[in-house]
């Protein structure tokens, strides 16, 4: 449908908690539309609602096959209020994020997690996602509770401005 712009750090509307969605409906549909053309433009690995100004509970996830790994499946996920219900494991890994362009930084997250949410049909899913999956799953549901990845770092050394050009894959971590 559109893309959006990306709100960057700075902006308070990243720092609110996003409203739950009540019914899943056109408008929704609509949202989610613009979010997933919205992070194709920006080459991202997921997207929230509230990275584009819209402080609603949706994010979408989009890791490509063969990202971490020849032989990885892609992953495309749409998810409406989604929540993490169960979580264990532990990995530390460099995270990026569209709403912070150019950081990046060592962050501590579950290494499985499955999350319950709502798909574009209204139904009930749950996902369940280890390593990169479950990293990302974990920055974007973050991101619907106001929380960005550089308050998760647990050692700001780590913390490093790396231009576009010198990007490396595996930064991209997250959105």
């Amino acid at each position: 449908m559109a893309v959006r712009t990306i709100i960057t750090e700075g902006d308070p509307r990243l720092r609110q908690k996003a409203l739950r969605i009540r019914a899943v409906d056109d408008e929704v549909r609509r949202l989610a539309r613009d979010l997933w053309d919205t992070v194709r433009a920006a080459s991202g690995l997921g997207l929230a609602a509230p990275q584009i100004g819209v402080l609603r509970r949706i994010i979408v996830v989009s890791i490509p096959p063969d990202y971490v790994e020849e032989g990885d499946p892609g992953v495309e996920l749409t998810l409406i209020n989604p929540e993490i219900v169960r979580a264990s494991g532990r990995q530390v890994g460099l995270e990026g994020c569209l709403s912070i362009p150019g950081w990046y930084g060592e962050v501590p997250r579950f290494m499985h997690v499955t999350v319950k949410a709502l798909d574009l049909d209204g139904r009930e899913v749950r996902v369940k996602g280890s390593g990169l999956l479950a990293r990302v799953l974990q920055h974007e549901i973050d991101h619907l509770d106001g929380i960005l990845f550089v308050d998760r770092i647990a050692d700001r050394s780590t913390l490093r401005y790396i231009p576009d050009e010198e990007e490396e894959p595996a930064a991209q971590a997250a959105s």
